[in-house]
């Protein structure tokens, strides 16, 4: 881990343009770091092809200087990060921690798609490598706003995919090689990834690195109470105009209006922000619907 006492990071998937609710796990988690006295880092997480939109890394990236969000470090990309992931998958089947799997999720469907033994009827020519979740995998974490979470890993998630069969590094294993490459000690991100957090904890384990703390923002919803980012209101935050859109998730942080009143500039705002931001301010809501958001 690192040596300092805390390193953030905001890590975005170049699948679109920054929205609302992106921004609120940015600028969430740059006040955390600021508040901390720490560092705050940017990963485009970008080992998903299939599912990435050419361009959107580059204007994540101007959105965020937009705003006045600058990463204390150059930017990390996934994408080139392959040989670190390899190295921990060889390690983990080495050790017999991981293993190939040629199971489908066809052949998983009267598993209800969590993999307890392999199932497949015919072998892949590039199987899956899943982690091997042992029999009573039960995982508990304290989240920094959320409180204490369990899950029963290996009931309700079973063995999980590390390297997907069409060749792709699964999120679950380049997030937690990334953030102990990059020495994370706090992780702040949107409340839909808390389930994910048991299995970077086991995966942590299996590699003996270790377990930053976690910290899961309130996610935001529209008003027919769908994800933010999977509506069709989400629209793309506008760069050009960015005091409103900062003053707006300020407030939806739990932080109070006045703290910002004399700022007239970005970089006026965040000075104020990093100054006056109170983490027990912070709304343990599980969701956010904006009812009258900038813009």
């Amino acid at each position: 881990m690192s040596s300092i006492p805390y390193r953030g990071r905001f890590a975005p998937s170049p699948t679109g343009p920054l929205h609302l609710g992106s921004l609120l796990a940015a600028f969430g988690s740059w006040l955390l770091a600021r508040h901390a006295g720490g560092e705050w880092r940017v990963r485009i997480e970008d080992v998903d092809p299939p599912r990435e939109v050419a361009g959107a890394a580059d204007a994540q990236l101007a959105t965020l200087a937009a705003f006045g969000l600058h990463a204390d470090g150059p930017i990390q990309y996934q994408s080139r990060r392959h040989r670190l992931y390899q190295a921990a998958l060889d390690r983990l089947l080495a050790e017999g921690k991981a293993f190939a799997c040629h199971c489908s999720r066809s052949d998983l469907a009267g598993q209800q798609g969590i993999h307890r033994h392999c199932a497949a009827h015919q072998l892949r020519p590039h199987p899956a490598v899943r982690l091997r979740v042992a029999d009573g995998s039960r995982v508990m974490f304290q989240d920094g706003l959320q409180g204490s979470f369990t899950q029963q890993v290996d009931r309700e998630v079973g063995d999980f995919v590390l390297l997907r069969a069409d060749g792709c590094w699964a999120y679950q294993l380049a997030v937690v090689v990334d953030d102990a490459e990059q020495g994370i000690t706090d992780v702040v991100r949107g409340l839909d990834l808390i389930d994910s957090t048991p299995r970077q904890i086991l995966l942590q384990r299996a590699l003996g690195v270790a377990t930053p703390r976690y910290l899961h923002l309130p996610l935001l919803l529209d008003a027919s109470g769908h994800k933010l980012s999977k509506s069709l209101a989400a629209r793309p935050v506008d760069a050009a105009d960015p005091l409103p859109t900062l003053r707006w998730l300020w407030s939806a942080l739990g932080q109070a209006d006045a703290a910002l009143d004399a700022a007239g500039s970005v970089g006026e705002l965040l000075q104020h922000a990093a100054a006056g931001f109170n983490p027990a301010l912070l709304q343990k809501a599980s969701f956010i619907v904006p009812e009258s958001p900038p813009g």
